[in-house]
Protein backbone atom coordinates (compact mmCIF):
# COMPACT_ATOMS: atom_id res chain seq x y z
CA UNK A 1 0.00 0.00 0.00
CA UNK A 2 1.57 3.60 -0.90
CA UNK A 3 2.28 5.62 2.49
CA UNK A 4 0.44 8.47 0.97
CA UNK A 5 -2.97 6.39 0.15
CA UNK A 6 -4.82 7.33 3.37
CA UNK A 7 -7.26 9.86 4.77
CA UNK A 8 -5.92 11.85 7.34
CA UNK A 9 -9.46 12.96 8.30
CA UNK A 10 -10.40 9.50 8.31
CA UNK A 11 -7.53 9.13 10.81
CA UNK A 12 -8.18 11.56 12.97
CA UNK A 13 -12.21 10.39 13.49
CA UNK A 14 -9.89 6.28 14.16
CA UNK A 15 -7.79 8.18 16.40
CA UNK A 16 -10.76 9.55 18.29
CA UNK A 17 -12.97 6.13 17.99
CA UNK A 18 -10.08 4.56 19.56
CA UNK A 19 -9.03 7.06 22.12
CA UNK A 20 -12.35 7.93 24.27
CA UNK A 21 -13.13 5.27 25.62
CA UNK A 22 -9.53 4.61 26.66
CA UNK A 23 -9.48 8.23 27.79
CA UNK A 24 -12.33 7.67 29.87
CA UNK A 25 -11.01 4.70 31.15
CA UNK A 26 -8.02 6.61 32.60
CA UNK A 27 -10.18 9.33 33.95
CA UNK A 28 -12.50 7.20 35.55
CA UNK A 29 -9.50 4.96 37.42
CA UNK A 30 -7.91 7.94 38.65
CA UNK A 31 -11.07 9.49 39.96
CA UNK A 32 -12.13 6.84 41.69
CA UNK A 33 -8.49 7.09 43.04
CA UNK A 34 -9.01 10.65 44.09
CA UNK A 35 -12.18 9.99 45.33
CA UNK A 36 -10.83 6.78 47.37
CA UNK A 37 -8.41 9.80 48.88
CA UNK A 38 -10.93 12.18 49.78
CA UNK A 39 -12.92 9.32 51.72
CA UNK A 40 -9.68 8.31 53.22
CA UNK A 41 -9.26 12.05 54.58
CA UNK A 42 -12.35 11.63 56.69
CA UNK A 43 -10.18 9.85 58.86
CA UNK A 44 -7.35 12.47 58.58
CA UNK A 45 -4.14 14.21 57.44
CA UNK A 46 -2.35 10.66 58.86
CA UNK A 47 -4.35 8.17 57.17
CA UNK A 48 -4.27 10.13 53.78
CA UNK A 49 -0.09 9.96 54.50
CA UNK A 50 -0.21 6.53 55.49
CA UNK A 51 -1.76 5.21 51.84
CA UNK A 52 0.39 7.67 50.59
CA UNK A 53 3.31 5.84 51.38
CA UNK A 54 2.24 2.11 50.14
CA UNK A 55 1.80 3.83 46.70
CA UNK A 56 5.46 3.70 45.30
CA UNK A 57 6.09 0.15 46.79
CA UNK A 58 2.93 -0.99 45.12
CA UNK A 59 3.78 0.28 41.60
CA UNK A 60 7.44 -1.14 42.07
CA UNK A 61 5.68 -4.39 42.66
CA UNK A 62 3.44 -4.02 39.72
CA UNK A 63 6.28 -3.48 37.34
CA UNK A 64 6.85 -6.80 36.37
CA UNK A 65 3.30 -6.44 34.83
CA UNK A 66 3.04 -3.12 33.49
CA UNK A 67 6.16 -3.90 31.72
CA UNK A 68 5.03 -6.81 30.37
CA UNK A 69 1.93 -5.68 29.28
CA UNK A 70 3.24 -2.50 27.19
CA UNK A 71 5.20 -5.54 25.17
CA UNK A 72 1.66 -7.43 25.06
CA UNK A 73 0.25 -4.50 23.68
CA UNK A 74 2.42 -3.73 21.19
CA UNK A 75 3.35 -6.88 20.10
CA UNK A 76 -0.84 -8.07 19.49
CA UNK A 77 -1.12 -4.32 17.79
CA UNK A 78 1.35 -4.94 15.32
CA UNK A 79 0.30 -8.83 14.57
CA UNK A 80 -3.23 -7.42 14.11
CA UNK A 81 -1.73 -5.12 11.62
CA UNK A 82 0.06 -8.27 9.96
CA UNK A 83 -3.20 -10.14 10.30
CA UNK A 84 -1.64 -13.17 12.27
CA UNK A 85 -4.17 -13.97 14.50
CA UNK A 86 -3.10 -17.61 16.44
CA UNK A 87 0.26 -15.38 16.71
CA UNK A 88 -1.53 -12.73 18.96
CA UNK A 89 -3.61 -15.23 21.08
CA UNK A 90 -0.28 -17.05 21.24
CA UNK A 91 1.09 -13.80 23.08
CA UNK A 92 -1.79 -13.47 24.88
CA UNK A 93 -1.62 -17.13 26.57
CA UNK A 94 2.18 -16.72 27.00
CA UNK A 95 1.95 -13.68 29.10
CA UNK A 96 -0.86 -14.85 30.98
CA UNK A 97 1.36 -17.77 32.17
CA UNK A 98 4.78 -15.65 32.52
CA UNK A 99 1.74 -13.54 35.15
CA UNK A 100 0.61 -16.18 37.29
CA UNK A 101 3.98 -17.35 38.40
CA UNK A 102 5.23 -13.88 38.62
CA UNK A 103 2.37 -12.89 40.84
CA UNK A 104 2.69 -15.77 43.34
CA UNK A 105 6.47 -14.34 43.81
CA UNK A 106 5.50 -10.98 43.90
CA UNK A 107 2.61 -11.70 46.42
CA UNK A 108 4.54 -13.37 48.91
CA UNK A 109 7.40 -10.71 48.66
CA UNK A 110 5.23 -8.14 49.50
CA UNK A 111 2.92 -9.36 52.19
CA UNK A 112 5.86 -10.95 54.09
CA UNK A 113 8.27 -7.86 53.63
CA UNK A 114 5.78 -5.13 54.21
CA UNK A 115 6.93 -3.62 57.61
CA UNK A 116 10.01 -3.27 56.17
CA UNK A 117 9.24 -2.19 52.86
CA UNK A 118 6.90 0.83 54.30
CA UNK A 119 9.84 1.64 56.53
CA UNK A 120 12.44 2.20 53.83
CA UNK A 121 9.27 4.60 53.01
CA UNK A 122 9.72 7.22 55.28
CA UNK A 123 6.79 6.28 57.66
CA UNK A 124 6.33 7.51 61.10
CA UNK A 125 5.13 6.49 63.90
CA UNK A 126 1.36 7.97 63.33
CA UNK A 127 1.39 6.26 59.80
CA UNK A 128 3.40 3.14 60.11
CA UNK A 129 1.12 0.70 61.03
CA UNK A 130 -2.12 1.65 59.42
CA UNK A 131 0.15 1.71 56.42
CA UNK A 132 1.33 -1.69 56.60
CA UNK A 133 -2.06 -2.87 56.97
CA UNK A 134 -3.22 -1.43 53.90
CA UNK A 135 -0.09 -2.43 52.04
CA UNK A 136 -0.71 -5.93 52.69
CA UNK A 137 -4.07 -6.21 52.02
CA UNK A 138 -4.24 -4.36 48.35
CA UNK A 139 -0.77 -7.09 47.78
CA UNK A 140 -2.66 -10.14 48.49
CA UNK A 141 -5.17 -9.28 45.96
CA UNK A 142 -2.66 -8.76 43.47
CA UNK A 143 -3.88 -11.28 41.36
CA UNK A 144 -7.11 -9.80 40.57
CA UNK A 145 -5.10 -6.56 39.58
CA UNK A 146 -2.67 -8.16 37.46
CA UNK A 147 -5.25 -10.86 35.27
CA UNK A 148 -7.21 -7.98 34.49
CA UNK A 149 -4.51 -5.83 33.44
CA UNK A 150 -2.74 -8.50 31.18
CA UNK A 151 -6.27 -9.25 28.88
CA UNK A 152 -6.62 -5.62 28.77
CA UNK A 153 -3.76 -4.80 27.51
CA UNK A 154 -4.15 -7.82 24.80
CA UNK A 155 -7.50 -6.48 24.12
CA UNK A 156 -6.27 -2.81 23.67
CA UNK A 157 -3.68 -3.95 20.83
CA UNK A 158 -6.46 -4.97 18.76
CA UNK A 159 -8.40 -2.02 18.89
CA UNK A 160 -10.95 -3.24 21.46
CA UNK A 161 -10.39 -0.61 24.01
CA UNK A 162 -14.39 -0.46 25.01
CA UNK A 163 -14.22 -3.32 27.19
CA UNK A 164 -10.55 -1.99 29.25
CA UNK A 165 -13.25 1.27 29.89
CA UNK A 166 -15.83 -1.20 30.83
CA UNK A 167 -14.09 -3.26 33.28
CA UNK A 168 -11.89 -0.24 35.26
CA UNK A 169 -15.41 1.29 35.52
CA UNK A 170 -17.46 -0.75 36.89
CA UNK A 171 -13.83 -2.07 39.13
CA UNK A 172 -13.80 1.98 40.43
CA UNK A 173 -17.77 2.18 41.16
CA UNK A 174 -17.41 -1.33 43.43
CA UNK A 175 -14.49 0.55 45.03
CA UNK A 176 -16.44 3.46 45.90
CA UNK A 177 -19.59 1.94 46.87
CA UNK A 178 -17.62 -0.55 49.44
CA UNK A 179 -15.48 2.25 50.60
CA UNK A 180 -18.25 4.13 51.87
CA UNK A 181 -19.81 0.34 53.29
CA UNK A 182 -16.23 -0.11 55.15
CA UNK A 183 -14.75 3.14 55.56
CA UNK A 184 -17.06 3.98 58.11
CA UNK A 185 -19.60 1.11 58.28
CA UNK A 186 -22.73 2.27 56.65
CA UNK A 187 -25.61 0.41 56.51
CA UNK A 188 -24.77 -2.37 59.06
CA UNK A 189 -21.52 -2.99 57.62
CA UNK A 190 -18.23 -2.75 60.14
CA UNK A 191 -16.26 0.28 60.69
CA UNK A 192 -12.92 -0.63 59.06
CA UNK A 193 -11.46 2.43 58.26
CA UNK A 194 -8.12 2.42 56.13
CA UNK A 195 -8.44 -1.23 56.05
CA UNK A 196 -11.75 -0.97 54.94
CA UNK A 197 -10.33 1.29 51.94
CA UNK A 198 -7.46 -1.78 51.56
CA UNK A 199 -10.61 -3.98 50.49
CA UNK A 200 -12.86 -2.17 48.92
CA UNK A 201 -9.80 -1.48 46.31
CA UNK A 202 -9.07 -5.43 45.81
CA UNK A 203 -13.00 -6.09 45.76
CA UNK A 204 -12.67 -3.67 42.93
CA UNK A 205 -10.29 -5.25 41.16
CA UNK A 206 -12.18 -8.62 41.59
CA UNK A 207 -14.85 -7.15 40.02
CA UNK A 208 -12.45 -6.07 36.56
CA UNK A 209 -10.71 -9.22 36.53
CA UNK A 210 -14.46 -11.44 36.21
CA UNK A 211 -15.03 -8.52 33.84
CA UNK A 212 -11.94 -9.05 31.62
CA UNK A 213 -11.82 -12.99 31.23
CA UNK A 214 -15.93 -12.63 30.45
CA UNK A 215 -14.68 -11.00 27.20
CA UNK A 216 -12.01 -13.42 26.01
CA UNK A 217 -15.38 -15.74 25.28
CA UNK A 218 -16.58 -12.91 22.97
CA UNK A 219 -16.70 -14.59 19.27
CA UNK A 220 -15.89 -10.98 17.86
CA UNK A 221 -12.90 -10.80 20.16
CA UNK A 222 -9.45 -10.82 18.14
CA UNK A 223 -8.26 -12.32 21.27
CA UNK A 224 -10.22 -15.27 22.69
CA UNK A 225 -10.52 -18.58 24.69
CA UNK A 226 -12.03 -20.55 21.75
CA UNK A 227 -9.77 -19.56 19.19
CA UNK A 228 -7.20 -20.70 21.87
CA UNK A 229 -8.62 -24.03 21.62
CA UNK A 230 -9.85 -24.25 18.45
CA UNK A 231 -6.37 -23.63 17.07
CA UNK A 232 -4.55 -25.42 20.04
CA UNK A 233 -2.38 -22.52 21.18
CA UNK A 234 0.28 -23.22 23.35
CA UNK A 235 2.33 -20.71 25.39
CA UNK A 236 6.37 -20.76 23.84
CA UNK A 237 9.62 -19.90 24.60
CA UNK A 238 9.52 -18.22 21.28
CA UNK A 239 7.02 -15.59 22.28
CA UNK A 240 8.34 -14.89 25.63
CA UNK A 241 11.58 -14.07 24.33
CA UNK A 242 9.79 -11.66 22.03
CA UNK A 243 7.80 -10.19 24.94
CA UNK A 244 10.93 -10.04 27.20
CA UNK A 245 12.87 -8.23 24.30
CA UNK A 246 10.30 -5.24 24.97
CA UNK A 247 9.42 -5.79 28.51
CA UNK A 248 12.93 -5.82 30.18
CA UNK A 249 13.48 -2.95 28.60
CA UNK A 250 10.38 -1.62 30.11
CA UNK A 251 10.60 -2.77 33.19
CA UNK A 252 13.98 -1.37 33.82
CA UNK A 253 12.80 1.86 32.38
CA UNK A 254 9.89 2.14 34.98
CA UNK A 255 12.27 0.82 37.45
CA UNK A 256 14.60 3.15 36.82
CA UNK A 257 11.84 5.54 37.27
CA UNK A 258 10.60 4.47 40.12
CA UNK A 259 14.26 5.96 42.01
CA UNK A 260 13.16 9.26 41.17
CA UNK A 261 9.16 8.39 42.23
CA UNK A 262 10.67 6.81 45.64
CA UNK A 263 13.04 9.64 46.16
CA UNK A 264 10.45 12.38 45.94
CA UNK A 265 7.91 10.71 48.23
CA UNK A 266 10.94 9.57 51.14
CA UNK A 267 11.83 13.32 50.94
CA UNK A 268 8.12 14.55 50.92
CA UNK A 269 7.06 12.44 53.99
CA UNK A 270 10.77 13.74 56.13
CA UNK A 271 8.68 16.96 55.80
CA UNK A 272 5.79 15.89 58.01
CA UNK A 273 2.31 14.73 58.16
CA UNK A 274 0.29 17.24 56.92
CA UNK A 275 2.73 18.45 54.22
CA UNK A 276 3.01 14.91 53.02
CA UNK A 277 -0.37 14.54 52.76
CA UNK A 278 -1.09 17.56 50.89
CA UNK A 279 1.62 16.42 48.40
CA UNK A 280 -0.16 13.31 48.43
CA UNK A 281 -3.32 14.64 46.95
CA UNK A 282 -1.48 16.81 44.62
CA UNK A 283 0.19 13.62 43.30
CA UNK A 284 -3.47 12.69 42.94
CA UNK A 285 -4.25 15.47 40.72
CA UNK A 286 -0.92 15.27 38.97
CA UNK A 287 -2.22 11.96 38.00
CA UNK A 288 -5.52 13.25 36.51
CA UNK A 289 -3.29 14.51 33.71
CA UNK A 290 -1.27 11.07 33.50
CA UNK A 291 -4.54 9.30 32.77
CA UNK A 292 -5.50 11.46 29.94
CA UNK A 293 -2.15 11.17 28.91
CA UNK A 294 -2.09 7.11 29.20
CA UNK A 295 -5.55 7.43 27.97
CA UNK A 296 -4.25 8.78 24.60
CA UNK A 297 -0.91 6.49 24.72
CA UNK A 298 -3.03 3.44 24.84
CA UNK A 299 -4.51 4.94 21.55
CA UNK A 300 -1.46 5.57 19.57
CA UNK A 301 -0.16 2.13 20.98
CA UNK A 302 -2.26 0.39 19.33
CA UNK A 303 -2.56 2.72 15.97
CA UNK A 304 1.04 3.08 15.28
CA UNK A 305 1.92 -0.57 16.15
CA UNK A 306 -1.29 -1.69 13.79
CA UNK A 307 0.18 0.71 10.65
CA UNK A 308 3.77 -0.45 10.97
CA UNK A 309 2.68 -4.01 11.13
CA UNK A 310 0.54 -2.82 7.62
CA UNK A 311 3.49 -1.33 6.21
CA UNK A 312 2.79 2.49 6.18
CA UNK A 313 5.00 3.94 8.28
CA UNK A 314 3.66 7.97 7.34
CA UNK A 315 0.32 6.71 8.79
CA UNK A 316 1.93 5.64 11.97
CA UNK A 317 3.35 9.66 12.20
CA UNK A 318 0.78 10.95 11.47
CA UNK A 319 -2.09 9.37 13.88
CA UNK A 320 1.03 10.22 16.45
CA UNK A 321 0.64 13.73 15.70
CA UNK A 322 -3.16 13.65 15.83
CA UNK A 323 -3.18 11.92 19.11
CA UNK A 324 -0.66 15.11 20.30
CA UNK A 325 -3.17 17.55 18.70
CA UNK A 326 -5.82 16.13 20.87
CA UNK A 327 -3.69 15.50 24.14
CA UNK A 328 -2.66 19.17 23.84
CA UNK A 329 -5.88 20.37 24.18
CA UNK A 330 -7.07 18.53 27.14
CA UNK A 331 -3.72 19.86 28.75
CA UNK A 332 -4.75 23.42 28.25
CA UNK A 333 -8.65 22.60 29.75
CA UNK A 334 -6.75 21.08 32.94
CA UNK A 335 -3.80 23.99 33.35
CA UNK A 336 -6.88 26.12 33.65
CA UNK A 337 -9.04 23.96 35.88
CA UNK A 338 -6.08 24.13 38.15
CA UNK A 339 -5.55 27.88 37.90
CA UNK A 340 -8.79 28.70 38.96
CA UNK A 341 -9.95 25.73 41.37
CA UNK A 342 -6.94 24.97 43.03
CA UNK A 343 -7.83 26.05 46.59
CA UNK A 344 -11.29 24.74 46.22
CA UNK A 345 -10.04 20.97 45.04
CA UNK A 346 -7.47 21.02 48.34
CA UNK A 347 -10.60 22.18 50.48
CA UNK A 348 -12.27 19.43 49.42
CA UNK A 349 -9.88 17.22 51.50
CA UNK A 350 -8.71 19.41 54.02
CA UNK A 351 -10.10 21.95 56.40
CA UNK A 352 -6.54 23.36 58.29
CA UNK A 353 -6.12 26.21 56.10
CA UNK A 354 -2.63 26.14 56.20
CA UNK A 355 -2.70 22.33 54.61
CA UNK A 356 -4.69 23.78 52.15
CA UNK A 357 -2.33 26.53 51.24
CA UNK A 358 -0.04 23.90 50.69
CA UNK A 359 -2.14 22.60 48.12
CA UNK A 360 -2.79 25.70 46.31
CA UNK A 361 1.16 26.33 46.13
CA UNK A 362 1.35 22.81 44.74
CA UNK A 363 -1.46 23.23 42.23
CA UNK A 364 0.11 26.09 40.60
CA UNK A 365 2.89 23.89 39.81
CA UNK A 366 0.46 21.10 38.21
CA UNK A 367 -1.09 23.54 36.15
CA UNK A 368 2.34 23.69 34.31
CA UNK A 369 3.49 20.62 35.13
CA UNK A 370 0.35 18.97 32.94
CA UNK A 371 1.35 20.76 29.76
CA UNK A 372 4.41 19.00 28.87
CA UNK A 373 3.32 15.70 30.69
CA UNK A 374 0.16 14.73 28.50
CA UNK A 375 2.73 15.46 25.20
CA UNK A 376 5.19 13.57 26.86
CA UNK A 377 3.37 10.07 27.82
CA UNK A 378 1.78 10.49 24.22
CA UNK A 379 5.18 10.30 22.59
CA UNK A 380 6.39 7.94 24.87
CA UNK A 381 3.23 5.50 23.35
CA UNK A 382 4.10 6.06 19.94
CA UNK A 383 8.03 5.42 21.09
CA UNK A 384 7.10 1.99 22.45
CA UNK A 385 4.40 1.01 20.42
CA UNK A 386 7.31 0.65 17.45
CA UNK A 387 9.66 -1.21 19.66
CA UNK A 388 11.81 1.54 20.46
CA UNK A 389 12.30 1.11 24.39
CA UNK A 390 15.83 1.48 24.24
CA UNK A 391 15.63 4.99 23.69
CA UNK A 392 12.32 5.22 25.97
CA UNK A 393 14.68 3.60 28.70
CA UNK A 394 17.67 6.26 28.48
CA UNK A 395 15.03 9.18 28.84
CA UNK A 396 13.74 8.12 32.01
CA UNK A 397 17.31 7.15 33.06
CA UNK A 398 18.47 10.33 32.54
CA UNK A 399 14.92 12.37 33.79
CA UNK A 400 13.59 10.67 35.67
CA UNK A 401 16.69 8.79 37.82
CA UNK A 402 19.07 11.30 37.87
CA UNK A 403 17.41 14.80 37.30
CA UNK A 404 14.21 14.49 39.14
CA UNK A 405 16.36 12.84 42.01
CA UNK A 406 18.90 15.27 41.94
CA UNK A 407 17.05 18.36 41.97
CA UNK A 408 14.70 17.06 44.66
CA UNK A 409 17.53 16.41 46.38
CA UNK A 410 19.36 19.04 46.64
CA UNK A 411 16.61 21.28 46.64
CA UNK A 412 14.26 19.75 49.18
CA UNK A 413 16.86 17.58 50.94
CA UNK A 414 20.07 20.01 51.37
CA UNK A 415 18.63 23.43 50.67
CA UNK A 416 15.16 22.85 52.56
CA UNK A 417 12.82 24.37 49.69
CA UNK A 418 10.41 22.08 51.28
CA UNK A 419 7.63 21.30 48.77
CA UNK A 420 8.78 24.52 46.34
CA UNK A 421 11.90 21.69 45.99
CA UNK A 422 9.54 18.46 45.67
CA UNK A 423 7.95 20.12 43.12
CA UNK A 424 10.49 21.69 41.21
CA UNK A 425 11.87 18.41 40.70
CA UNK A 426 8.78 17.10 39.09
CA UNK A 427 8.21 19.61 37.01
CA UNK A 428 12.45 19.10 36.00
CA UNK A 429 11.87 15.71 35.21
CA UNK A 430 8.61 16.11 33.04
CA UNK A 431 10.34 19.12 31.51
CA UNK A 432 13.63 16.91 30.63
CA UNK A 433 11.48 13.95 29.25
CA UNK A 434 9.22 16.06 27.07
CA UNK A 435 12.51 17.67 25.54
CA UNK A 436 13.87 14.05 25.21
CA UNK A 437 10.88 12.13 23.31
CA UNK A 438 9.97 14.95 21.13
CA UNK A 439 13.14 15.17 19.17
CA UNK A 440 13.32 11.53 19.15
CA UNK A 441 9.61 11.25 18.08
CA UNK A 442 10.51 14.17 15.42
CA UNK A 443 13.28 12.34 13.86
CA UNK A 444 11.13 9.63 13.10
CA UNK A 445 13.98 7.02 13.19
CA UNK A 446 11.31 4.55 15.65
CA UNK A 447 9.11 4.38 12.15
CA UNK A 448 11.92 1.77 11.04
CA UNK A 449 11.93 -0.99 13.45
CA UNK A 450 11.51 -4.10 13.62
CA UNK A 451 9.74 -6.65 16.64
Amino acid sequence: MSEKAFDKNALRMEAIRMAWPAVLESFFVTLAGMIDTLMVSTLGAASVAAVGLTTQPKFIGLSFFLSMNIAVSSLVARRKGQGRQKDANEVLLTALAYTMVMCAVVTLICVVFADQIIALCGSNADTHGPAVIYFRIIMGGTFFNVLSLVINSAQRGSGNTRIAMTTNVVSSIVNIIFNYLLIGGNFGFPKWGIHGAAIATVLGTVAAAFMSVRSLFSKDSFVSIPIMRSMHIRPTWETFRSMYGLGSNFFIENMAMRVGFVTTAVIAARLGTNPFAAHQVGMNFLSLGFAFGDGMQVAAVALTGRSLGEGIKQKAIEYGRICQQIGLIISVILAVIFFFGGRFLFSLYFSDPATVDMGVLISRYIMVIVLVQISQVIYGGCLRGAGDVKYTLFASLISVTLIRTLVTYVLAGLLNFGLHGIWLGVLADQLSRFIFLSIRFRKGEWVRLRI
